[in-house]
């Protein structure tokens, strides 16, 4: 059985102040100052495995300009959301270092966060409690030790799968040759994800995949692209640290898919743990099976 291992937890905070996330940047909100408060908050080792991870790793693999970091956030819930004072909100980060135990880090860095102000108002707010999802939703309360992982089965659909749509949740940035693709073209998709999970477990998890990529890539390559409904979202962020913009877009919506896809499907059902393409840890990224 070929599995993706992970902790899926949710943060739950209450604000003290009235706090705003702006429609679109509600990723940008908290990744603007959490690495600066995970660096204060836990010890130096702790933050490169996190947050730099090729400071401790070495040079990236090939094909891969930095080490993947080990969790992504999910905040899109919060776009355009105004928290009165009193009211609560939850922010949600999916985990995969198995190895080093991550929550009371996550913790102590989100804790700090909210104290210091969340949005445009710096808006304060406390956490009051964590909580650890499974793969259905169903939560248990969990403070310094995770129950054990979520575990995502990447084996092949036993019953034949022809069609398929995909939901790009949150904008989504797929490269390939070196640019940016315009189209979720079935075997960019694919292998982006496919190398994203392999590097992910390698580094952080059960080891290596064992699969044959390349034969796997060639019969992705035969999926067709039936249908494509997405649109460009053009975001921006500018550095609080650096004042530079980055452009931190891409394309949402949905596209469908027609071939032999029994394989890939429990693949692009874990796109919503791990995330596609660029810039994932903040969020980017989220695909859904619809």
């Amino acid at each position: 059985m070929t599995t993706f291992e992970f902790y899926r937890f949710r943060f739950h905070f209450r604000a003290l102040d009235q706090v705003h996330f702006p429609l679109g940047k509600s990723a940008n909100v908290v990744r603007g100052a959490f690495g600066t408060v995970l660096r204060d908050a836990v010890p130096p080792s702790v933050y490169s495995r996190l947050f730099e991870p090729g400071a401790a790793l070495g040079a990236a693999p090939s094909g891969l300009a930095d080490w993947p970091r080990p969790f992504v956030l999910r905040v899109a819930h919060l776009d355009g959301l105004t928290v009165p004072a009193g009211d609560s909100f939850y922010l949600d980060a999916h985990v995969f270092d198995l190895h080093q135990p991550a929550l009371v880090h996550f913790r102590a860095a989100l804790s700090r966060l909210a104290e210091k102000g969340l949005g445009p108002g710096r808006g304060r707010a406390e956490l009051e409690r964590t909580e650890q999802l499974d793969l259905e939703g169903g939560a248990q309360a969990v403070w310094e030790a995770p129950a054990a992982a979520s575990v995502a089965i990447l084996d092949r659909d036993p019953e034949p799968v022809e069609t398929v749509a995909v939901r790009f949740l949150t904008p989504t940035e797929l490269k390939s040759d070196g640019a940016l693709a315009g189209r979720p073209e079935f075997p960019i998709l694919f292998g982006r994800l496919r190398d994203r999970i392999s590097t992910l477990r390698s580094l952080y998890g059960a080891g290596p995949l064992e699969i044959d990529f390349k034969a796997m890539g060639e019969r992705a390559a035969r999926i067709e692209l039936r249908r494509s409904e997405v649109a460009w979202e053009q975001v921006k962020r500018k550095s609080g640290r650096t004042g530079q913009v980055h452009p931190i877009g891409g394309f949402t919506g949905e596209a469908e898919y027609a071939g032999d896809l029994a394989e890939f499907v429990p693949w692009l059902r874990a796109a919503r743990w791990v995330g596609v393409g660029r810039q994932t840890v903040w969020g980017k990224g989220d695909v859904r099976v619809k």
